[in-house]
């Protein structure tokens, strides 16, 4: 007990051992993270950790998803199972897990005195608590936290631990699972020994001297070991499939996360191709998974059977021993003929797969155009490309299996001649050659699935490659990255001689664009189609960033503040609005947890689609379809208005939202939104005159600079008298 004064002296407030459970300390997952992470002083918001991390129905951060998020907070965690007084007092702070959500900062424990110390993530108080009352609700798992190591610029690469390669260490992490089949496979490939032995003592002992018992000894103990190896296959087959489950999710999960963070300027051209790329990952996955795997598992023991084999038949073992190496030779020159073929394969069907998707996207143009003889002679096209290289790579890769089959066939019978001619100088029993056929045969086994093996394997290395490029594509938020934390989005904008050019474009939508807005003004933003009125909005948004020049929020380069939390605090409304295959409920509230109806309800009615909604049916769970394509234009923008709505941000950017709308839901929208912009800023960029009494301040553009800027009445009058050039 004379350890019990160092936990006083640490408590904020001391708390009888019989004050009851430890309820009020109790914290959300994502709560007790975050002050863990302040503890250790790594600095994050909810935003910053869990953007794009699948949260529960919710919103709430799972124990599955927990070492993800601490990942982003600059912390290395990892999940273990112990007692509360088994907790080393090295490893605080930890959390621990209380049910299913719930969760405690553990931050000093003294087992011998029989106390811990919990801290609150709201008030920052700490609590002593009795290990009895800890234990109440405690799972028995703890997440103990450690800030990753991080190197400068003065640290020298060459010194560096390089990074797990996203593929192959999520393979390695598996590396228990795959030990035990390793395991498994060695006693498995020990028995089938136990044939070839039986069936050679059977022929050489039992038929010659009766010996019944020794018959039925030997049929039991070669049952027996059947029986095991049955099982160990079994328990073989479930650990493969485990692994192969295992690293299905989370390289799956990796990837999807790897597409949604890839900046906007480095996406992929084509749809259709990327989903294409992605497809692939199936053949990857099972090629290193599954057959492969068992195939090289089992490949070291054909040294085995063919050193049995040599002790048993003698010379008999040159046969396979020569047929070995012939049929690596067919395979391996099949390989080489794959290759080409294997590439076109997969540019072709990269090709049909963006044809299939621009066709289906675009499927009412086409209609409506009467196009459907070129989207059919252009599928035909790629469909028939695909078929004809795939025809040529099945060929070649089924010759080169039925040849190694053959030559597999060939060897069994040049093992019964020779055996013969053994048996016949009494240099070979009849047992043994029988035993040496089935040695022969399982040495040769494996043969043809290495053939397999290495006529696919070009498709899987290629495949590989081409996900690696995507994984290599620059991200909005890159490993390491430490962005501004907590802060306080006010609206002020600033451009300094920005230039920007969109992906494959040789003329730039911005030259040297340079504007100041200051937080809580109401800006116009007006010129001629693709003068880059609409490019201004995303470079603020952070969807690109400028090849040149400064963007700016507050102050701030947008390269100093989390994508995240910088969009949340902008409600931007573009002049066609995507929306999901799902419900209206969920259309509105998309990108938000916790909403209740009667929220989006408020949002929907501002937005003047209440109305539409209510005469439904299903109300708010009527289905809006793909992209929205059972509601008008307008009802489009309505939904984009009631988005804005519910988020309620400080800065409202407005890209023609009320091109699609009459004049009477246009006149609506101007008057909900000069009452919602009131103390926010606003940037609106239309061609409608009428729009533009929601500012008080207009820019013109003209191809991607700012021509005028000033209050509006000034420019208006600068515009009708001709003074400024870029509207007409």
């Amino acid at each position: 007990m004379t350890t019990q004064p160092a936990i006083e002296r640490q408590s904020n407030q001391q708390v009888p051992e019989d004050a009851g459970s430890a309820d009020a300390l109790h914290a959300p997952l994502l709560d007790s993270l975050l002050l863990v992470a302040r503890l250790e002083g790594k600095i994050s918001t909810a935003t910053t950790v869990t953007a794009g991390l699948p949260l529960d129905e919710g919103g709430r951060l799972t124990p599955d998803l927990f070492i993800r998020a601490a990942n982003r907070a600059g912390l290395a965690a990892l999940l273990v199972e112990r007692d509360v007084a088994e907790i080393p007092r090295d490893v605080l702070p930890a959390v621990l897990i209380f049910g299913e959500h719930d969760s405690a900062v553990l931050v000093d424990i003294e087992p011998a005195a029989g106390y811990g110390v919990l801290m609150s993530p709201a008030t920052g108080l700490r609590e002593q608590r009795p290990l009895a009352t800890l234990r109440e609700g405690f799972s028995g798992h703890v997440f103990y936290l450690r800030p990753m190591q991080e190197f400068d610029a003065r640290t020298p690469k060459i010194y560096q631990a390089p990074g797990e390669h996203w593929f192959w260490g999520v393979l390695k992490s598996s590396w228990h699972l795959y030990r035990d089949v390793l395991l498994a496979s060695f006693f498995i490939n020990l028995f089938v020994l136990a044939q070839p032995l039986f069936v050679m003592n059977v022929y050489d002992r039992v038929v010659p001297n009766g010996a019944i018992e020794t018959l039925w000894a030997l049929a039991i103990g070669v049952m027996l070991v059947y029986l095991f190896d049955l099982g160990l296959k079994i328990l073989r087959g479930y650990m493969v499939e485990l692994a192969a489950k295992r690293s299905d999710v989370m390289l799956s999960a990796t990837l999807f996360e790897r597409m949604l963070g890839i900046r906007m300027q480095h996406r992929p051209v084509s749809v259709g191709a990327f989903v294409n790329r992605l497809h692939e990952f199936d053949g990857v996955r099972n090629f290193i998974t599954s057959s492969t795997l068992l195939t090289l598992i089992d490949l070291p023991f054909l040294v085995l059977f063919l050193l049995l084999m040599a002790y048993i038949g003698g010379w008999l073992v040159v046969v396979p021993v020569a047929t070995i190496p012939l049929a690596l030779l067919i395979a391996y020159r099949a390989q080489k003929r794959l290759r080409p073929m294997v590439m076109n394969v997969m540019q072709g069907s990269a090709r049909k797969s963006a044809n299939l998707v621009e066709s289906m996207v675009g499927i009412e143009t086409i209609k409506t155009l009467t196009a459907e003889s070129r989207a059919q002679r252009i599928w035909e096209q790629a469909v028939g490309y695909v078929s004809q290289w795939g025809l040529d790579s099945r060929m070649v890769s089924s010759s080169a299996l039925l040849t190694v089959n053959f030559l597999q066939q060939l060897a069994g019978v040049a093992i019964v001649i020779w055996g013969v001619y053994l048996i016949t100088d009494q240099s070979l029993t009849l047992g043994g050659l029988i035993a040496s056929v089935i040695l022969g045969g399982r040495a040769l086994a494996p043969l043809g699935q290495l053939a397999a093996l290495l006529t696919s394997y070009d498709h899987a290395e290629a495949a590989l490659k081409s996900l690696d490029e995507v994984m290599e594509l620059p991200v909005e938020r890159p490993h390491g990255e430490r962005f501004l934390q907590d802060h306080e989005f006010r609206g002020g904008v600033q451009f300094q001689s920005v230039e920007f050019t969109y992906p494959g474009q040789a003329r730039p939508a911005l030259a040297g664009a340079s504007l100041r807005i200051n937080p809580g003004e109401k800006v116009g933003i007006i010129g001629r189609v693709g003068s880059g009125k609409s490019t201004v909005l995303r470079l603020i948004l952070g969807l690109y960033q400028p090849q040149r020049g400064s963007v700016l929020c507050d102050g701030f380069d947008l390269k100093q503040l989390d994508p995240s939390s910088l969009r949340r605090a902008m409600g931007y409304v573009s002049q066609d609005v995507t929306l999901f295959y799902g419900s209206v409920r969920e259309n509105i509230a998309l990108g938000l947890t916790g909403v209740g109806d009667p929220e989006i309800v408020a949002a929907a009615d501002r937005a003047g689609i209440l109305e539409h909604i209510n005469s439904h049916p299903e109300g708010l769970s009527m289905t809006v379809g793909e992209r929205g394509e059972t509601l008008s234009g307008g009802q489009r923008q309505a939904l984009g208005l009631a988005r804005m709505f519910l988020r309620d941000p400080p800065i409202l950017l407005l890209d023609e939202p009320t091109s699609a709308m009459d004049q009477g839901g246009e006149a609506r929208i101007k008057q909900v939104l000069a009452e919602f912009a009131r103390d926010k800023t606003l940037i609106l960029t239309t061609h409608k005159m009428g729009m533009l009494d929601l500012v008080d301040r207009i820019l013109v553009m003209d191809r991607g600079r700012v021509v005028a800027d000033g209050p509006k009445a000034e420019v208006l009058a600068a515009l009708r008298a001709g003074q400024i050039r870029g509207t007409a």
